[in-house]
């Protein structure tokens, strides 16, 4: 069994999703910050060699490169090539060059399609492990995405595992506001599916509904905060674009005590 994290390791790892945003200059850190939490988690406990991970929301492609720098996966001297040119660590995830990343995504509404496809593969050659499957709420405004969906409960894909970064904001406002999907978890019980609602923030409660058994597709989704643990970031829709400049970066440290 891997060993569990905790919050301490966590403080760490927010740091470093900071500091190489601060270091880069690049935004999108409001949906890192939201993600970061469950990323770590599947990344440190849940994924092993014959698992596989696919990052709809291409966005959180920062989160998703420290949590592979919090398993040995990507090094320091990594991270600082965060979108810098000719870098394999891009503002979205690449086509190749990572291991532990299948498929370049971004254009939202994709993966889920990717990790469905690579779910019924693993059943077809008769392969172990889980396929796990991370999306932001406004993807679930696309018809690509609900089609997915369908294929993967059609087909009772129980070795995939879908995750919502339910954090309820997006690029040009709430989601409730752009095209509301509201309530998101009422929608999808209608697929014949296993849904559970969850903190995304809290470690314990993400373990004890992945810990659940089911027989049927299963979606968690998990309820957070676009900013979370910055006060100033916080559900603001603006830290969907911002960069990390030094003062806020400062401040952001200061008030996660790691200054």
């Amino acid at each position: 069994m891997k060993p569990l994290l905790d919050n301490k390791q966590m403080l760490a790892i927010r740091r470093r999703l900071l500091q190489m945003h601060h270091e880069s200059g690049v935004g999108h850190i409001g949906g890192n910050l939201s993600a970061i939490d469950v990323l770590s988690l599947l990344f440190n406990e849940y994924l092993g060699a014959q698992d596989a991970f696919i990052l709809s929301k291409g966005h959180s492609a920062g989160a998703l490169y420290v949590a592979l720098w919090s398993v040995g996966k990507l090094g320091d001297e990594d991270l600082r090539m965060f979108h810098r040119d000719d870098s394999l660590l891009a503002g979205h995830p690449p086509a190749r060059g990572i291991a532990e990343i299948m498929f370049a995504t971004g254009s939202l509404g994709h993966g889920l399609s990717l990790a469905a496809g690579t779910a019924l593969a693993k059943r077809l050659k008769g392969e172990n492990g889980q396929t796990f499957c991370l999306t932001s709420d406004g993807e679930w405004q696309e018809g690509s995405t609900w089609e997915a969906l369908i294929f993967a409960a059609h087909r009772r894909l129980t070795n995939l595992t879908i995750l919502i970064d339910h954090n309820r904001l997006q690029g040009f406002g709430g989601t409730e506001d752009v095209a509301s999907m509201c309530p998101l978890q009422e929608r999808l019980k209608g697929f014949d599916v296993d849904v559970q609602a969850v903190s995304g923030h809290d470690l314990d409660a993400m373990r004890n509904v992945l810990a659940l058994p089911s027989r049927r597709l299963r979606i968690v989704v998990l309820e957070t905060t676009k900013g979370k643990g910055v006060s100033f970031m916080e559900n603001r829709m603006e830290w969907h674009y911002l960069p990390l400049k030094e003062p806020h970066y400062t401040l952001a440290l200061e008030e996660l005590g790691l200054t």
